[in-house]
């Protein structure tokens, strides 16, 4: 570890923050040894829970699906969402 550690300006806005950090190597401006984990509890998750009703012979042919690509049904019912809404979103912007 260096003897001196620099002092990290001052930024306008994220994205001079984001350039300078893409440029510059951390361990000169702070002592990682001195860091503490932090626990943020306030966070909300990116993902919402849904609960959703299917018809047993959807479900089941969409498992079979998910089995042969070896993935799970719910990431594979998340991209098929995903594919779908995309679709719709580019068909009704050329209305």
């Amino acid at each position: 570890m260096k003897n001196k550690l620099k002092r990290i300006p001052k930024f306008k806005n994220e994205d001079q923050e984001r350039e300078f950090w893409s440029k510059h190597d951390s361990t000169d401006y702070l002592d990682w040894k001195k860091a503490r984990k932090v626990t943020l509890p306030n966070l909300k998750p990116s993902v919402k829970t849904i609960s959703i009703r299917l018809p047993q012979m959807m479900l089941e042919e969409l498992k079979l699906l998910a089995n042969k690509r070896d993935v799970p049904y719910q990431s594979l019912l998340k991209m098929f969402l995903a594919e779908r809404i995309e679709k719709e979103l580019a068909h009704s912007t050329k209305l």
